[in-house]
């Protein structure tokens, strides 16, 4: 049962995470469209790095997707 609840809260914590980014509109600018391609590439051949730098980018539309809801 605790396996839940800390599953439970790591679930609150990240979704207040985003919600912080949504108010205060701290997101990074957009990837330039090569810089975008570079890192699709490197995120295909396993790059954690590469796949974090494009959700991190991202959020800007994530959070308008929320707000549209």
């Amino acid at each position: 049962m605790l396996g839940f609840f800390g599953a439970v809260s790591i679930f609150i914590k990240q979704l207040l995470l985003l919600v912080s980014y949504v108010k205060n509109n701290a997101f990074p600018q957009p990837l330039a469209k090569e810089d975008e391609e570079k890192h699709l590439r490197l995120m295909a051949g396993g790059n954690q790095h590469s796949r974090n730098v494009l959700i991190e980018h991202n959020l800007r539309l994530v959070a308008h997707i929320v707000n549209t809801l």
